[in-house]
C-alpha cells in the first residue's frame, strides 16, 4: 500500500533526460498498486510538467509527493484524497457529516492523534474505524497497537483531519475534573491576595489547568476573544468566534470567579490585590507549539470581576491586500493610494471590523528597501522583520502622540499610526501628512463620511483636512457561507424586502449553511471584508471646508461613483458568499 514512490536518483535530473523521462520514473506498480503520479496525470488534475518538478524536489527533500503536490498547488487536498482512496482501495469519509464516537476517540490517546493525523470515528466488536490523511501498513499497525482493537481506515484531506482531531479531542473536556477538584479543596475564607496568589502560582492546581484549558480550546476554536462573566450564581466563558459570541461550556461555579481572574491577572502582569479599577494586561506564551500574544482586560461588575482576553495568533500569516475581499476596481484604487508620495489614508470602523488588519496588509505591500517605514502601536499585533515598530507605553511616555514626535525625528517615509483617539495624535499626523510623509491610519466611524466627521469634531481645521487626507476606506466583517453545508432555503419576507430594498436583482435560489462538523453547526466559518472607498476628490474637499453634513459628503461620494457598505454586502449575498441574515447583523450603516 505505497502511496507513493521515491525517485531513485542522487542530484538532479541527467542530462539528456525529458520531462517524460523524470515522469517514467514515478510510473510502475507497488504492492498492485498503480502509482500516485500516474492516476493524478490519467485523472488530468496535473500536468507531466508539474509531476516532473514534484519529482525532482521529492528526491532533494525526501517528503511524500502528495503534500509537495498540494504545497505546489498542482492538486487539491480534497483531489488528492479521492485519488489515493482508489489507488489504495480504502474508503473516503466525509468529516464534515461524519458523527464521532466518544467512545472511539477515547481508544486512541490525543498526542497519537495529533503525532499521526488520525481521528477514530466509530468502533463494533470488529475494530475501530480510523480517518488518516497519509494511510500506509507502517500506520495502520501503530494504530492497532495504541488502540489494541484491529483498525480499519478511511481517508479524507488532512486540514479535514486536523479540524476533526480538534473537534473530537477538546481541550475542555477535561475540565470538569479540576472544578471539582478546586470545589472539594475549597476552605474557610482567609485574606483574599494570600488565597488567590497560591492558587494561582502551583503550577498544577485546578485553577491553573483550568486558565490552561480555556486558553488552548479558544485557539483551536479560532477564537479571537474570550470573555470571563461573573453572573451571580455561576461563571459564564464565552468564545468569540467569526465575529460571533458563543459559551463555550457550561457554567463553571461562581466561587472560582476571583480565582480564575487572578491567575489571568498573573500571566499578564497586573495587581491581582486591585480589584475595582479597570486593568490592562498582556501575556505572551505558546500554545500547541504556537507563540500566541493575549491581551487582557479587567473591569469591575456587580458581581465581581469580568475579564476579556483578546487572542493574537502570531503563527497565522499576514494577509495580503488582494486576499482581503476587496472588488477588483476598489483594491486598484486602494492600491493606488497606499503608493502616495505623502498624504493621509485612514481606515474607518467599528472595534473588531478587521482595521488592523487592512493596514498590515497596506504595510506588507509597500515594503520595500528603499523606504523607511515605521509604525507606533498598541499593541504591536503582529511584528514585521523590515520595518520599525514601537509599542505605546503610558509610564514610560510614549503615547500616540508622543510617539509620533519621536517618529518624525527618525527620517520616515511611511508612518503607521495604530489608531488615531486624541486631538493631539490627531494634529501630528495630519502635520507629518502635510509636511511630505505618507500617513496610513485606523479611526473609530462607523463611515467615510463619519471619519471626516470625527476630525471636525476634534477641532481639527476642516482646510488641513481637505488638504492632508487623500481616501478613506471604511469597512466590516461578515461571516462566510459555510461552503461543506450550504443548502438552498427560502429566506423569510422580511429578509427578501431587504434584499430587494438595498438594490438587490432578481434571484431565484438563495443558499444558507445548515450546520456541520467544521462550521460548529453555525453554517459560517471565516470572514470576509466588505469595503466602501472614498476618495477625496476636489469637490469633496469643497464640500469638507465648507462644513458639509456627513449625508451631503455621503451623497457627493456615491456620485462619483463610491459603493456603500450595504451595496457591497448585496453583493455579496448575490455571488452567494454570505446571507442575507448576516448582512442584517453585520452591515447596520448605509
Amino acid at each position: 500500500m505505497t502511496v507513493e514512490k521515491d525517485l531513485r536518483a542522487e542530484g538532479s535530473m541527467p542530462r539528456g533526460n525529458t520531462v517524460r523521462d523524470v515522469v517514467d520514473q514515478g510510473r510502475g506498480v507497488a504492492g498492485g498498486h498503480a502509482q500516485l503520479g500516474e492516476l493524478l496525470v490519467g485523472e488530468q488534475l496535473i500536468s507531466h510538467a508539474q509531476l516532473a518538478e514534484a519529482l525532482l524536489q521529492q528526491s532533494a527533500s525526501g517528503r511524500r509527493i502528495g503534500s509537495l503536490l498540494v504545497e505546489l498547488g498542482a492538486v487539491t487536498e480534497r483531489d488528492l484524497a479521492r485519488v489515493l482512496s482508489q489507488q489504495l482501495d480504502i474508503p473516503m469519509a466525509d468529516l464534515a457529516q461524519e458523527t464521532i464516537s466518544p467512545e472511539a476517540v477515547a481508544l486512541l490517546p490525543e498526542a497519537v492523534a495529533r503525532a499521526h493525523l488520525a481521528v477514530p470515528i466509530s468502533m463494533d466488536d470488529d475494530g475501530v474505524s480510523i480517518v488518516v490523511a497519509d494511510p500506509t501498513p507502517e500506520l495502520a499497525q501503530t494504530l492497532a497497537n495504541a488502540t489494541g482493537r484491529l483498525v480499519q481506515l478511511a481517508i479524507a484531506p488532512q486540514s479535514d483531519v486536523l479540524r476533526a482531531i480538534n473537534g473530537a479531542y477538546r481541550a475542555l473536556g477535561q475540565i470538569h475534573q479540576y472544578v471539582e477538584a478546586f470545589t472539594a479543596t475549597e476552605v474557610a475564607p482567609r485574606p483574599v491576595e494570600t488565597v488567590l496568589s497560591e492558587a494561582s502560582r502551583v503550577d498544577d492546581a485546578p485553577v491553573v489547568r483550568v486558565v490552561q484549558l480555556v486558553l488552548t480550546q479558544a485557539l483551536r476554536d479560532r477564537a479571537s476573544d474570550i470573555h470571563i462573566e461573573p453572573q451571580g450564581d455561576h461563571l459564564r466563558v464565552r468564545f468569540r468566534i467569526d465575529g460571533a459570541l458563543h459559551d463555550a461550556m457550561d457554567p463553571l461555579p461562581a466561587s472560582m470567579a476571583a480565582a480564575l481572574t487572578s491567575r489571568i491577572k498573573i500571566l499578564a502582569g497586573m495587581n491581582i490585590v486591585e480589584r475595582r479599577r479597570p486593568q490592562d494586561g498582556q501575556i505572551s506564551m505558546e500554545i500547541d507549539g504556537k507563540p500566541i500574544d493575549i491581551r487582557v482586560s479587567t473591569v469591575a461588575t456587580i458581581w465581581g470581576e469580568a475579564c476579556v482576553m483578546r487572542v493574537l495568533d502570531k503563527s497565522r500569516s499576514l494577509f495580503r491586500l488582494g486576499e482581503l475581499g476587496m472588488p477588483q476596481d476598489t483594491h486598484e484604487v486602494f492600491a493606488r493610494m497606499i503608493r502616495a508620495p505623502f498624504g493621509m489614508v485612514i481606515s474607518a470602523g467599528p472595534t473588531g471590523s478587521g482595521k488592523t488588519t487592512t493596514l498590515y496588509a497596506a504595510l506588507n505591500e509597500i515594503d520595500e528597501p528603499h523606504r523607511n517605514i515605521m509604525t507606533i502601536e498598541d499593541p504591536v499585533e503582529y511584528v514585521f522583520p523590515t520595518i520599525n515598530q514601537i509599542q505605546t507605553h503610558e509610564q514610560a511616555g510614549i503615547t500616540f502622540a508622543t510617539g509620533l514626535r519621536s517618529i518624525l525625528r527618525q527620517d520616515p517615509d511611511v508612518i503607521l499610526v495604530g489608531e488615531i483617539r486624541d486631538v493631539d495624535t490627531a494634529r501630528v499626523a495630519v502635520q507629518s501628512a502635510l509636511t511630505g510623509h505618507f500617513v496610513l491610519s485606523s479611526l473609530h466611524a462607523t463611515d467615510c463620511a463619519a471619519a471626516l466627521h470625527r476630525f471636525l469634531d476634534m477641532g481639527i481645521e476642516s482646510f488641513l483636512i481637505a488638504s492632508s487626507v487623500l481616501s478613506v476606506v471604511s469597512q466590516r466583517l461578515v461571516r462566510r457561507m459555510c461552503q461543506t453545508c450550504k443548502v438552498t432555503y427560502t429566506p423569510k419576507d422580511e429578509e427578501l424586502a431587504f434584499f430587494y430594498e438595498s438594490g438587490g436583482e432578481e434571484k431565484s435560489t438563495f443558499w444558507m449553511g445548515e450546520g456541520c462538523n467544521f462550521c460548529a453547526g453555525t453554517g459560517y466559518r471565516d470572514r470576509i471584508g466588505v469595503y466602501g472607498l472614498m476618495r477625496i476628490t476636489p469637490e469633496i474637499k469643497r464640500l469638507i471646508v465648507g462644513w458639509a453634513t456627513q449625508e451631503e459628503l455621503q451623497r457627493m461620494a456615491i456620485s462619483q461613483g463610491m459603493r456603500t457598505l450595504r451595496t457591497e454586502a448585496i453583493n455579496l449575498i448575490a455571488n452567494d458568499v454570505t446571507t442575507i441574515s448576516e448582512v442584517v447583523r453585520s452591515i447596520y450603516a448605509a
